[in-house]
């Protein structure tokens, strides 16, 4: 072999290297621009009814989560701990059985800890320091946020106030954590996604935020009796876009919530059209979104609840979100 032909096949050899190099780097960014651009949580309040019949402990979700449903982030509600807040026991074993299992401790919904827009200030402040002790345990627990409630008296503009004042400083109490207090569109005015993102303006504060949530976007009067039938016969006053209210909030969401109540025989839910609502999602990131959005399926309570739709149970309702969820991951 000439030195000629031994230099033309070294050339022609590097040339396809490069051409196989090259190849690799338009896999790799193939593969990262289909990297899933968020992480499947499962909120504990999908399986509301096990809980509150004694068939599964708060202690034992996240266990259920990651066997029965492969995943591997939760989501708490505080209403499902009895007094266990501040057992540090308790906290520690949580703590050691999620490690086991590989799984991430997300947030905690707290609820029933008072009104951080208590018109009267005694009452605003205690709402506050009621809400410690969950900062305090998310924090233990490695959870990024804890979400909270916004309720008070008064007219909207009264608990704007009042909420600035209360829900305000209990953010500053996170950010010395470095936990989240993020708003759920939840109930009364805090449905109202204008007014929810205006009070988000005035506490200023990057530890301050909401947790999206695609069904709450009714706002009603109080319920006479805490039933069914109390919620259902409980006037409506507002109605706002659900598409339209999760487009204006995520710009401050650090996390989002799925959730789904009926679906029809080809899988889809009929209260939320995913094919709609997560480009919306997608396309409205902040960079405060911390890559979680939970399963939320309220079937299985309603179902507990006596009402007369054809709701899955809750494995199956969970199994369904996630398949949706599931759809959106690559898009």
């Amino acid at each position: 072999m000439t030195f000629q032909d031994n230099h033309l096949n070294r050339r022609q050899f590097l040339n396809q290297l490069g051409m196989v190099a090259a190849a690799g780097l338009v896999a790799e960014s193939a593969l990262a621009a289909a990297k899933p651009w968020f992480t499947i949580s499962l909120a504990e309040f999908s399986l509301a009814g096990s809980l509150f019949s004694g068939k599964l402990k708060n202690m034992d979700f996240p266990a259920k989560a990651k066997n029965d449903f492969g995943i591997s982030a939760v989501e708490y509600v505080s209403m499902f701990w009895a007094d266990k807040a501040k057992d540090q026991a308790y906290l520690s074993e949580l703590k050691q059985r999620t490690a086991d299992l590989g799984v991430t401790n997300v947030l905690i919904m707290v609820d029933n800890e008072g009104d951080l827009g208590a018109g009267d200030p005694a009452k605003r402040t205690k709402a506050v320091e009621n809400h410690y002790k969950w900062i305090e345990a998310a924090k233990f627990l490695g959870c990024h946020s804890i979400r909270v409630n916004m309720t008070g008296d008064g007219t909207p503009a009264e608990l704007m106030k009042a909420g600035v004042e209360g829900y305000g400083r209990l953010v500053e109490f996170g950010e010395k954590a470095g936990i989240g207090v993020i708003i759920e569109n939840h109930i009364n005015v805090s449905t109202n996604p204008d007014w929810l993102v205006s009070l988000l303006k005035q506490v200023k504060n990057p530890y301050a935020g909401v947790l999206p949530d695609f069904g709450n976007f009714t706002e009603r009067e109080a319920p006479k009796t805490m039933t069914m039938e109390g919620f259902r016969d409980a006037k409506v006053l507002n109605e706002f876009d659900k598409y339209e209210g999760v487009k204006k909030l995520m710009p401050y969401a650090k996390g989002v919530s799925a959730k789904t109540h009926l679906f029809d025989a080809n899988g889809n839910c009929t209260d939320v059209d995913f094919n709609q609502m997560m480009p919306i999602v997608k396309a409205e990131l902040p960079k405060s979104f911390k890559g979680f959005i939970g399963i939320e399926y309220e079937g299985g309570f309603m179902k507990m609840m006596g009402a007369k739709e054809n709701y899955l149970d809750e494995d199956a309702g969970i199994r369904a979100t996630k398949a949706l969820l599931e759809k959106a991951l690559l898009r």
